[in-house]
């Protein structure tokens, strides 16, 4: 067993200062990954700080048009808001297509932002784990990578991010709003999360007393449609082999703008410049769409056991640009 206290927090400030005072101590609010990695002894918080009263889970709009997403809105409420699919199904699609009805209606935004890896090595503790254990090794390579990395990863860890709303938002230019010690900041969602490098112990570079707050997606580019396409195992309850969310702005007959992010392929979600710059401007065709997914995929490094992907996610993001420019 293990001992923790636990409290409720009043106002975000207060739950900053907690876990100033409060070494090793985490927030908690669905707790749908939280709790699952106390039981399996890969957390261990000396403090448990409940958030979830607090009035973060409002979806309101702001004076210039973006949305904002409360932090302790579930996932479940986000998905179905009326603004939410309407202007943004690539956001709706991807939280439908995550985890359970049952879990969706318990995990909040902000806690599904900041899950951890569902890597198998990561989550057993009597395997050496670099993310879990600095310096201890990664088991994976050289081990079971189905799930695993083909880009951004390091001879430190190659495990993949998990979650498919982070994907969505990536392609939407989203901000996090956080809350620290010296009040509240913006951080672009593509900056949030880290690569492995030499330390996969830390997902993203938010400090151990930030609390995030919200989320602000801004307005839809102009006479565009978005989608989420998920590729995996079985049709529910499973992590992505290869995700692309991507939003198209039509310009006539040609792509004026396109907004591509990819999940299930790195230690954060894959935003796809270099895809994007080939499609940008362009008239859309098979061969254009091919040339894009090639130049956005030719640092791709498979492992044993995962060299699957890489044609996957090429034809993965082919079928998606295809799909949006045809409507």
């Amino acid at each position: 067993m293990i001992p923790f206290t636990y409290d409720r927090a009043t106002d975000v400030a207060g739950a900053v200062e907690f876990l100033r005072e409060h070494d090793g101590a985490r927030l908690i609010a669905g707790g749908t990954n939280l709790v699952d990695h106390m039981k399996l002894g890969v957390a261990d918080p000396t403090a448990l700080l409940d958030i979830s009263r607090l009035p973060l889970d409002g979806i309101t709009e702001n004076p210039d048009g973006s949305l904002r997403l409360g932090g302790t809105a579930r996932n479940a409420d986000t998905a179905a808001h009326p603004l939410v699919r309407h202007r943004y199904p690539v956001l709706s699609r991807a939280l439908l297509s995550g985890a359970s009805p049952q879990l969706r209606n318990l995990a909040t935004n902000a806690g599904n932002l900041l899950q951890r890896t569902r890597c198998v090595y990561f989550q057993d503790v009597t395997t050496p784990c670099n993310k879990r254990t600095p310096g201890s090794g990664c088991s994976a390579i050289g081990g079971y990578t189905r799930y695993h990395a083909i880009l951004g990863a390091s001879d430190a860890c190659v495990a993949t991010h998990p979650s498919d709303m982070a994907v969505a938002l990536t392609a939407l230019d989203a901000r996090v709003v956080v809350q620290g010690p010296d009040g509240e900041r913006e951080v672009a969602i593509l900056d949030l999360y880290r690569l492995p490098g030499e330390h996969p112990e830390r997902d993203t570079v938010l400090e151990p007393h930030d609390v995030i707050v919200a989320v602000d997606v801004p307005p839809p580019l102009p006479h565009s449609t978005s989608t989420y396409r998920k590729v995996r195992d079985r049709a529910s309850y499973a992590f992505a082999l290869v995700s692309v969310a991507a939003e198209v702005s039509m310009d006539g007959d040609v792509i004026g703008e396109a907004r591509i992010a990819l999940g299930g392929v790195a230690h954060k979600p894959w935003r796809a410049e270099r895809a994007e710059s080939v499609v940008r401007g362009q008239r859309p065709s098979a061969e254009l769409f091919a040339a894009a997914a090639d130049a956005e995929l030719g640092d791709a490094r498979a492992l044993d056991g995962n060299e699957f992907k890489v044609p996957l996610a090429r034809r993965t993001l082919v079928a998606t640009l295809r799909e949006l420019s045809t409507r």
